[in-house]
């Protein structure tokens, strides 16, 4: 099986105003744009993009009926809550 690269280059259009913030970060770090672009890519993977992953595994989990009750669940809490001494 073949090696896959450690990177695949890529092209995309970014807006004028989002490219003159990364070139100003990227001199201020002295570090690449590919680097900023790559760093801001991970953060989103990592929050927003697990978030959107999250989602969609919970979609998937209902359609699979893999889901707990609500009532049974709270029910189950009031009776935690009430066995603990204050």
């Amino acid at each position: 099986m073949p090696k896959r690269p450690l990177s695949d280059p890529i092209t995309l259009r970014i807006p004028a105003d989002v490219l003159t913030e990364i070139e100003a970060i990227a001199e201020a770090t002295e570090r690449s744009r590919s680097w900023v672009i790559v760093r801001a890519l991970k953060i989103y993977l990592q929050q927003e993009g697990a978030d959107i992953l999250a989602f969609g595994k919970g979609l998937q989990d209902v359609a699979a009926g893999e889901v707990e009750d609500m009532d049974q669940v709270l029910k189950d809490l009031e009776r935690m809550a009430s066995n603990k001494v204050a």
